[in-house]
């Protein structure tokens, strides 16, 4: 078997399979072009897979134009898994879409870059609030404040905020029952990268949630921020009741004392 795979991949056996490759990029680009936007997002996001194919990269920005919210969402989620850095500028403008659904997933695909409007998503995530009054529009407030519409975004866009990601929505919805504990929890770990002050703040107070969840997360997102100042945060929670909190905040403690490159400089 091993011989086989081998032989498959060398390049005359790639030639000799050409046409078979012409008809799966014929598969996709009918798939993409589909009057039917069901199987025009199926298609997109199958390109997922194809990283470093700069086709496959246009078919992706160009589908971040679609009309279906659907469609868009996909997009962004693919242009993302390829790392797909032309597209920033067009994610960007994605975070202005009208349905929350695209601009979480343009969130996730721009973290991928480290870019610091995705950070504003996410923050919000997990604290209800605006960072800046240039971010997000007051009908994507609403619903990144509903718990529930928060942990279906979550859900539906696969940004890795749901551990199953093979498992129905329903079936999901009645093993947490309808918490968003991971969901905030993500996104605090999403927010180690961001430099803002506010963001290492809003990891602060993530320490004192009720939900044991977002604590932990919010130790182990300190430590992967590297800022010793927020270490205070950490200190009480070495006699959290939950035992995985205790064990991630003194992991994040002894991280940060035995790492110093680690530090990094505050954005101000």
């Amino acid at each position: 078997m091993l011989a086989l795979l081998l032989m498959l991949m060398t390049p005359a056996a790639q030639k000799a399979n050409a046409p078979a490759i012409d008809t799966a990029w014929s598969v996709l680009n009918y798939g993409v072009a589909d009057t039917n936007s069901g199987r025009r997002a199926q298609a997109v996001r199958a390109l997922g897979l194809l990283k470093g194919n700069r086709h496959a990269a246009e078919l992706a920005e160009k589908a971040l134009g679609d009309s279906n919210t659907d469609v868009r969402a996909e997009a962004a989620i693919t242009l993302g898994r390829l790392h797909v850095a032309s597209a920033i500028p067009k994610l960007r403008r994605a975070l202005d879409d009208q349905q929350i659904k695209v601009v979480v997933s343009a969130a996730d695909a721009l973290y991928e870059f480290k870019d610091p409007p995705a950070f504003d998503v996410f923050y919000a995530m997990l604290t209800g609030e605006r960072k800046s009054t240039q971010s997000l529009l007051q009908s994507q407030m609403a619903v990144l404040r509903d718990p529930k519409a928060v942990e279906k975004l979550a859900f539906e866009t696969g940004i890795g905020f749901v551990p199953f990601g093979s498992m129905g929505y329903e079936a999901w919805k009645l093993l947490t029952r309808n918490d968003s504990s991971v969901v905030k929890a993500a996104a605090a770990l999403k927010l180690a990268d961001d430099p803002d002050p506010k963001s290492g703040q809003a990891l602060v107070d993530a320490c004192d949630d009720d939900n044991w969840q977002i604590r932990a997360a919010a130790a182990e997102a300190i430590a992967k921020r590297g800022d010793l100042t927020l270490l205070h945060a950490l200190t009480p929670m070495l006699h959290d009741s939950t035992d995985a909190v205790r064990y991630q905040s003194a992991a994040s403690l002894i991280f940060l004392s035995q790492h110093p490159h680690k530090i990094r400089r505050l954005r101000h």
